[in-house]
């Protein structure tokens, strides 16, 4: 069955010559919409599926322009912050269009099947030297998967290698049916104990260790990730648990990723705070004896 190519889904960017999100240089294409709510994500304007206003404080004149032509008086001075109540806003553009100093910018747009490909096929010549294509990231793919399907779909008639970087966190049914036209999956293994999970998630990772293990029994070209979060998955024992995690599930190889701080500034932009707030960076040189206990295991652990 062709792709319906005039599908409508939201996005928050493509991001082009991208070389950590699949083989050779690709396309990321980031989704918005997540069901999980990471206390140290470092993209938090893909969370909300709708288009979201971002303020950056820095560059704000506070000459309150936007509060002054909202036509729904969504946008606020409080405390020398600009403020936008999303239960008013319409995202009719006023504000960040006529912003003087550029501080106000929209997270996220509607597209079709059809402009996404027509982008990405602007680069198809990187794709063939190095192995590359198509990467649809997020959020979670799997909250848009009629979209992601007739994306993958139409990549797949135009000859691109296709990738997904999910949480899995999805139904079964959803997750295999996708799998369908995905040529590599990366999915996050995000803590190898469930209440865990879900204390620093919002879900637990029950249907996400199923999905799992249902991609590796299938023989799917895949790499499990685990993103290493201070206070939350760093201790040489947590080391020790995913090894025997991973080994239940029948995975012998995994990425390392370890925390940082690039999505901070962010959580300020979207007046939202944030739990990672001062907490250090960390760097591979203090890992390790972490991914140590990896390759001691069995596991063929990189950075």
């Amino acid at each position: 069955m062709t792709a319906d190519r005039s599908k409508t889904g939201v996005i928050f960017n493509i991001q082009k010559y991208s070389v950590n999100d699949g083989p050779g240089i690709r396309s990321t294409v980031f989704f918005k919409g997540c069901p999980l709510r990471c206390r140290w994500c470092s993209n938090p304007e893909s969370q909300e599926i709708k288009e979201e206003i971002l303020w950056s404080e820095k560059s704000c004149l506070r000459c309150q322009h936007c509060v002054k032509n909202c036509p729904v008086s969504a946008i606020s001075l409080n405390n020398n912050r600009i403020h936008i109540d999303k239960n008013k806003c319409t995202l009719c553009g006023n504000c960040y269009s006529e912003c003087p100093a550029h501080s106000l910018e929209k997270a996220g747009r509607k597209v079709c099947v059809q402009e996404v490909i027509t982008d990405v096929l602007r680069d198809l010549p990187f794709y063939e030297e190095s192995g590359g294509g198509i990467t649809l990231s997020g959020g979670e793919v799997f909250m848009q998967h009629e979209f992601a399907m007739e994306l993958l779909k139409a990549a797949r008639e135009e000859g691109l290698h296709t990738c997904i970087e999910t949480t899995g966190s999805c139904s079964t049914d959803i997750f295999n049916e996708l799998l369908t036209y995905v040529d590599f999956l990366l999915i996050d293994m995000k803590h190898y104990d469930s209440e865990n999970h879900r204390l620093f998630t919002g879900m637990d990772n029950n249907q996400i260790i199923k999905n799992i293990a249902d991609a590796i029994i299938s023989g799917k070209n895949m790499l499990i990730r685990i993103p290493v979060i201070p206070g939350f998955n760093d201790s040489l024992d947590d080391a020790l648990h995913f090894t025997e995690k991973l080994h239940s599930v029948g995975a012998d190889r995994c990425q390392l990723l370890p925390f940082h701080q690039f999505g901070e500034n962010k959580y300020n932009q979207l007046n939202r705070a944030y739990d990672y707030t001062d907490v250090n960076a960390l760097h591979r040189e203090e890992l390790e004896e972490y991914i140590n206990i990896f390759r001691e295991n069995g596991i063929e652990a990189f950075f």
